[in-house]
């Protein structure tokens, strides 16, 4: 009987400390998405990325339309070729396809020369944002800090008083 109360209270009392405990860390948060589009750095990174994607897509686009009327000359001049030209057109039209689908992969795939690039830009600035969110939250006496932006939120509810983002932008302005 003793050692059932003994535990009983070793749980009220470790609940009571965890309580306390709880009740002294302090949660923040920030956008991380307003905080880039507040960075020149990350602007800039933006620029070169877009103009990238541009040159990409308008090559892609160039592909495309010569695919398109590759297709068309085909249909129009069908009937009137032999089976051997058929065969040679389809296969130059298959071989548009293909290359096609290898330059999506190399411009757009997942270790493209677009995802590298954008990691190559943007991996820095992120590193500089998360340690200004680091350097305000440790500033601030924050114990956590959680991300909500417009698409993605990791914290479903947060006061704005909570909100560290402008601090985080302040901070990155004014350098270390």
């Amino acid at each position: 009987m003793k050692s059932i109360i003994v535990s009983v209270l070793a749980i009220v009392g470790l609940a009571f400390v965890s309580s306390a405990n709880a009740q002294s860390q302090k949660i923040g948060y920030v956008n991380s998405t307003k905080i880039f589009a507040e960075m020149p750095e990350a602007q800039e990174a933006q620029k070169k990325i877009d103009a990238a994607q541009k040159g990409i897509q308008d090559e892609w686009d160039k592909r495309q339309a010569a695919l398109k009327a590759a297709v068309d000359e085909y249909q129009k001049k069908e009937s009137l070729m032999n089976d051997s030209a058929k065969k040679a057109e389809q296969e130059k039209i298959l071989g548009m396809q293909q290359q096609m689908e290898i330059y999506r992969q190399e411009k757009l795939g997942n270790n493209s020369e677009l995802a590298k690039m954008q990691e190559t830009l943007l991996e820095p600035l992120k590193e500089k944002v998360l340690k200004a969110i680091e350097a305000v939250a440790k500033a601030e006496k924050y114990t956590f800090v959680f991300d909500k932006t417009e698409t993605v939120a990791v914290l479903l509810y947060g006061e704005a008083s909570n909100d560290l983002t402008f601090k985080v932008i302040d901070k990155l302005k004014r350098g270390k």
